[in-house]
């Protein structure tokens, strides 16, 4: 099987982690396990899990990772304490989350997730489920119009959706390219001229049929609460709507008393959990842009667990 990928934010990930060569350490978004491999190069009684809720990504990382202390499961990152309880593994040193569609799922045409490409309206993860076929042709109006809204910030996304229910009339949308017709003839004229008006629709439906957004939250939490002290937790997002609830999140375990502003001393005795290693978020360089467009809005951030 080709599976083409590139590794973004590699020696930032790798740096971010400070990988101890004894370390348990975690991949939650193996994918083509070109992070997964460069971390377990690092260890030597150390140990690596790395979990993908594709099977196809996971009969590659399985390939790739052979001859390392190394396992890949089949699995959401979302099921990480599950997991990690099955493996009886009480803490991780560090955790990597690399957030959003794969390449290979964007290149392989038949998964359905791009518009570039003609085939049948798929955009499953995990080959399993509800498809975006489904959504497109069964949610009502409204429920599109909300989700093109949400999940891929359109501000043409009452426009799009009643031309969605008004072809879906005459006849069930089946393609991506008949989905991609219906998007731009629902858009002005000026905004398909200005960039390709589907990439938002499509980002949209894919969040929703995958429910990333609500995957994303959970394995937040879980993976902070799988650190050991002294552990990281680094992630990688793609656009603002992940970026902004990892942003979030982590301010949440920074955050310290949660007393009202008026009380005069600390009651609740709350102190923050983790520390930033980056204030800021780690964006690709020149000489990587270079080599992978496809990193263009990758963010990373880092943080870092100070207590239990």
């Amino acid at each position: 099987m080709e599976f083409n990928h590139i590794p973004v934010l590699l020696d930032e990930c790798i740096d971010g982690l400070n990988i101890k060569p004894d370390g348990v350490y975690i991949d939650g978004t193996v994918g083509g396990a070109g992070h997964s491999k460069e971390i377990a190069k690092r260890l030597t009684t150390g140990r690596l899990i790395g979990i993908d809720r594709d099977p196809e990504a996971v009969s590659v990382a399985r390939e790739r990772l052979k001859g390392f202390n190394a396992e890949v499961i089949e699995a959401n990152f979302s099921e990480l304490d599950g997991i990690m309880k099955e493996k009886d593994i009480p803490k991780a040193d560090g955790i990597l989350l690399d957030l959003g569609v794969s390449s290979h799922q964007l290149d392989e045409a038949q998964r359905g997730f791009s518009y570039h490409s003609d085939a049948v309206l798929d955009m499953r993860m995990s080959k399993a489920g509800i498809s975006a076929k489904d959504i497109v042709n069964t949610y009502s109006y409204e429920s599109l119009a909300n989700i093109i809204f949400e999940y891929g910030e359109e501000k043409f996304s009452r426009q799009i959706a009643h031309a969605i229910v008004k072809n879906r009339e005459e006849k069930e949308i089946e393609t991506t390219s008949e989905l991609a017709d219906i998007i731009r003839s629902a858009v002005p004229q000026k905004a398909r001229r200005e960039k390709n008006p589907c990439k938002k629709t499509f980002q949209a439906i894919r969040i929703a049929v995958n429910d990333e957004l609500g995957h994303i939250s959970a394995a937040l939490d879980k993976a902070f609460d799988a650190l050991s002290v002294g552990g990281r937790l680094c992630v990688i997002s793609f656009h603002s709507l992940e970026d902004r609830l990892v942003k979030q999140r982590f301010k949440e375990f920074c955050r310290g008393c949660v007393c009202p502003p008026d009380f005069p001393v600390c009651v609740c005795g709350k102190t923050p959990r983790g520390a930033l290693v980056n204030k800021k978020p780690i964006e690709p360089g020149a000489h990587e842009l270079e080599k992978n467009k496809r990193s263009k809005s990758a963010k990373l951030r880092i943080i870092e667990k100070i207590k239990e």
